[in-house]
């Protein structure tokens, strides 16, 4: 995407006639990127309505012509800029190519290269290049992400089944003995959690469950941590070779991952890795012996010893004692987290990992991570939590894709507090479509909602109707949606820990509109071909209407999402397509008359 000042970092070309394009690209991701070792994708930002069509001439790097010529795509606007993008084939791997924008017969064309632009004559040198596409550079995702739909499980608060009485630490009774008033044991399953509920949610509870995750829809699930650890969430790992015993072991772990692979749902583990939990061995051994220990370099620890009350040690987040950060540039921690992703998917043939904190740990330890990883099972999964811009990950030797809070922020700004206009709305989207490469855009966790968020339906203030404007969005554009337990059936939620209560399975409590509206979705998802490509089009964002296009990739199948947004009680949008054509709406009224009330939305077939 380009800078916030454009002058300063664009090419411009020399001026002519008082008249010259700000433009933005690099012969590099995310501009230009290697869909295969003989295709392309090349995305060109040109100060908007500076052209009303743009063409990419092309050959091959050694040829002195560039003999072929084709239309680009403008696939939105964002930050002043029209967004322009093509598939260009690459015959013998290597690519040399300009641009050549169109206005009509009253105004010049002109030639956009690397190093300059200019006006009516294809410039003769300082034309991009991709020198060769090799096929080990091509970043290459799953193909099942394509029609993948995700659900993450907070384990210790979805279901429980009575095995035993609650046995873990001593620091987990002290937990439960002074966690806001509740006694000895698991918090009432409907209470709101404090920091240190146990609800008692396990392993046996989860595997009941798998036939509503499969009934929903549901072909990929994301656990957050079940190791060993004193705590409710498990974030401070005690042991990384053992489940913790509040959830079972490793026999029901296996028997989980089995039971989910027979039901066609893949499951994706949480790896902590920046950070351990305080009753880590390795750590109390430095606690015990200092710097005789030899695992002090094992940790940051500012001094000859661990102090607790001056937390002389790094950590996760800002001195948070119980979770001392890992020195994973020290070989033996590298050697020892690298062997426990492998061990866990040798031992359970889990499907891929999300990485928690990813952006706190050095990039060459990711880069042997997912060597390890994709050697174990080269089809597994690799997400990273990063809250912010996340290309320096996502190259296609490190992860797959992210936990994509960036599409979470706006989807909730335009469609459920609406506080971004349409238009604003479809600029931000089209940017984030180009941001990363194509394979990473695909891989996104697209949520609405987390164990660190508020839940979407207490952000929309209970509005049902927001919240599926919201889920539709996220089944119908690029990358995977993920929901978040819950939040199919309208639970309610605030920051942390409110948005972690327990999982309501009861119909009478369930919102049950909006789980039929999840289960269509999820359907659709799955099934339809538009969706599984990647390519988008914003076509109409009004101050109260957004409609978007999804086409498949041999360009047979497409499908239109629209959306009213209008206040309650505006004059409906004609859909403008014959009832048999409304694949899904919000609204019955899409499908009887062929209008859409405000408020709603509706897939159509076109």
């Amino acid at each position: 995407m380009p800078p916030k000042h454009r002058r300063s970092t664009v090419v411009m070309g020399s001026q002519v006639a008082g008249r010259y394009p700000l433009y933005c690209h690099h012969a590099r991701e995310p501009y230009a990127s290697a869909l295969t070792s003989m295709s392309a994708r090349i995305v060109l930002w040109l100060e908007a309505g500076f052209a009303e069509h743009v063409t990419i001439h092309y050959g091959d790097r050694y040829q002195a012509e560039l003999p072929e010529v084709a239309a680009m795509e403008r696939v939105g606007s964002a930050q002043g800029y029209d967004i322009y993008r093509a598939i260009v084939p690459c015959r013998t791997h290597r690519l040399q190519y300009a641009f050549c924008t169109h206005r009509g017969a009253d105004h010049p064309e002109w030639w956009l290269g690397e190093s300059r632009a200019t006006c009516g004559e294809r410039p003769r040198s300082g034309l991009f290049q991709l020198p060769y596409l090799c096929e080990r550079d091509v970043f290459v995702v799953p193909d099942w992400v394509n029609s993948s739909v995700c659900y993450q499980v907070f384990p210790d608060r979805f279901h429980r089944v009575e095995q035993s009485q609650p046995v873990t630490t001593v620091a987990a009774q002290h937990d439960r003995e002074h966690d806001s008033g509740h006694s000895l044991g698991w918090s009432d399953w409907s209470s709101k959690p404090g920091p240190k509920s146990r609800f008692g949610g396990n392993l046996a509870g989860l595997l009941e469950k798998l036939p509503y995750l499969q009934e929903l829809g549901v072909n990929l699930l994301y656990l957050t941590p079940i190791f060993r650890s004193p705590s409710n969430h498990k974030y401070d790992t005690t042991d990384y070779y053992e489940i913790d015993p509040d959830f079972g072991d490793k026999a029901l772990f296996r028997s989980v991952v089995q039971e989910a692979h027979e039901r066609g749902i893949r499951v994706v583990m949480d790896a902590v890795f920046n950070h351990c939990g305080e009753e880590f061995g390795r750590f109390q051994d430095v606690v015990r012996h200092g710097e005789d220990s030899p695992y002090f370099d094992w940790f940051f620890i500012h001094g000859k010893k661990v102090e607790f009350e001056k937390v002389n040690y790094e950590t996760f987040a800002n001195r948070t004692r119980n979770m001392p950060k890992l020195n994973v540039a020290n070989p033996d921690v590298e050697r020892y987290l690298l062997d426990v992703a492998r061990y866990w998917m040798d031992e359970c043939d889990i499907d891929g990992w999300r990485l928690d904190v990813a952006n706190e740990i050095d990039h060459v330890f990711w880069k042997k991570f997912r060597r390890v990883v994709k050697a174990a099972k080269p089809d597994a999964l690799i997400i990273g939590e990063v809250w912010h811009d996340s290309l320096p990950w996502l190259n296609g030797d490190e992860f797959d894709g992210v936990m994509n809070y960036v599409f979470r922020d706006a989807v909730l700004d335009c469609l459920v507090e609406k506080t971004l206009s349409p238009g604003e709305f479809a600029g931000r989207m089209s940017a984030l479509l180009v941001q990363y490469p194509e394979a990473a855009t695909r891989s996104m966790f697209n949520l609405l909602g987390s164990h660190d968020t508020a839940r979407v339906r207490t952000i929309a203030k209970g509005d049902v109707d927001a919240v599926v404007r919201a889920m539709a969005f996220q089944f119908t554009f690029p990358g995977i949606p993920m929901i978040y337990y819950g939040d199919e059936v309208g639970m309610l939620g605030g920051p942390d820990p409110d948005c972690r209560r327990g999982m309501v399975f009861e119909p009478s409590k369930q919102h049950m509109r909006l789980l039929e509206a999840v289960r269509c979705l999820a359907r659709l998802r799955r099934s339809e071909r538009a969706l599984h490509g990647p390519h988008v089009q914003f076509l109409c964002s009004t101050a109260s209407h957004l409609r978007f296009r999804r086409t498949s990739l041999d360009g047979l199948s497409a499908i239109e999402v629209v959306f009213h947004l209008g206040k309650r009680g505006s004059r409906p949008l004609p859909l403008s397509v014959p009832a048999d054509r409304v694949v899904w709406s919000s609204s019955e009224a899409a499908q009887d008359v062929g209008q859409l009330p405000a408020g709603a939305v509706a897939i159509v077939r076109v």
